[in-house]
């Protein structure tokens, strides 16, 4: 079995036994000791996957890293587990920062089980960065997060080569994260830049101000027209096309024995479209394939992963008046449309809609 079937595997036990998984004892045993076996190590071999881990530090005596993978009689990476769903971030994790600068390890991980943040010490030799490197997420990950996640398995382990792609990790996932933000939020400094490319005139406030909303605009369109190229070009690879709307129910049609005509559900071709929209937002911060339609008969629900759990939104869609229902975090928010393409306006709430089930444990 492939690395990327053992993580899918790892994937659904995640989803399935999340609810049933409360304690970092659970964690570890549930998800982060199958986690390092699918990476290839022998997690019951103590002389490799060594659990509570000690080194002695300072006035620190007897603290205990969770695990240390060992390798060729060294120590490489150091291991801290947390309970599924907590906060991650490096400040709560005092024994990585302790234990780094007096073991040989070049590598930690901070993990809840779903998530592994691996940090390193590019910035200073024997001090643990403060900002991870590479995340991998058990629930949202592609191949190719798992072509940079080989570089961890027992077998392709290779101190020197890890460490010149961690840099470039490190900056080119820090620079993303500047770019969806400028695309989310521009900065002046963006407008500035962007606004005297294709604007000859003086930048006064009032044309900063009009050009701050044009380029937040044209980034939404940019990326709305890259993922539909995207789906296009994926369905031409397979030799077949878009999915065709269903016709419109014709009241005078006669009973027959299909699907649609026995449930009396009928996906309009303004429920495609609304769908095609909200996969665009959605593929601003996870796979669009993720996001499922599911129609019923008296509203249109989109999904992430087909979960009926999992709202997203729906779909209200009738005769004379249109409107979106969001499913944010905290409330369902509803939206009248004039046009479907209205649904674009509400991008921002229906990023929060998607962003809760990306990482919701």
């Amino acid at each position: 079995m492939d690395l990327i079937d053992r993580l899918r595997d790892l994937s659904n036990r995640v989803e399935r036994q999340s609810s049933n998984v409360g304690s970092e004892e659970a964690t570890k045993t549930a998800f982060v000791l199958p986690f390092l076996q699918a990476l290839g190590y022998d997690v019951f071999n103590p002389e490799e996957i060594i659990p509570e881990f000690t080194a002695d530090h300072g006035v620190k005596k007897g603290e205990k890293v969770d695990y240390a993978i060992k390798l060729d009689g060294q120590i490489m990476v150091l291991i801290e587990c947390k309970p599924l769903g907590a906060v991650l971030d490096a400040k709560y994790a005092g024994q990585l920062f302790r234990y780094f600068g007096v073991t040989d390890a070049r590598f930690a991980i901070l993990s809840d089980g779903a998530r592994y943040l691996f940090y390193s010490d590019l910035d200073r030799a024997n001090r643990m960065d403060d900002r991870s490197f590479f995340e991998f997420n058990l629930r949202d990950f592609n191949e190719a997060r798992v072509e940079e996640l080989k570089q961890f398995t027992k077998s392709a382990f290779d101190l020197d080569n890890i460490l010149s792609t961690a840099s470039n990790l490190k900056y080119r996932r820090a620079l993303k994260a500047e770019i969806a933000s400028e695309f989310k939020e521009p900065s002046q400094e963006f407008v500035k830049m962007i606004a005297g490319r294709v604007y000859s005139g003086r930048l006064t406030s009032s044309v900063k101000e009009e050009f701050t909303e044009l380029t937040r605009a044209a980034c939404t369109e940019f990326i709305r027209d890259r993922v539909n190229d995207r789906i296009q070009s994926a369905f031409e690879k397979d030799g077949t096309s878009l999915p065709e709307p269903a016709p419109a129910e014709d009241p005078n049609a006669k009973p027959d024995d299909s699907s649609s005509a026995k449930d009396g559900i009928v996906t309009t071709p303004e429920e495609w479209r609304a769908y095609r929209i909200v996969q665009a937002i959605g593929a601003q911060i996870t796979d669009p394939e993720r996001i499922y339609m599911r129609d019923a008969k008296s509203y249109c629900a989109i999904l992430f992963d087909d979960n009926n759990r999992r709202t997203i939104c729906r779909f209200h869609f009738g005769a004379r008046k249109n409107a979106i229902s969001v499913f944010t975090p905290d409330e369902e928010q509803r939206f009248e449309l004039e046009r479907v393409t209205d649904i674009y306006k509400y991008s921002d709430a229906i990023s929060s809609a998607v962003s809760q089930y990306i990482d919701d444990k």
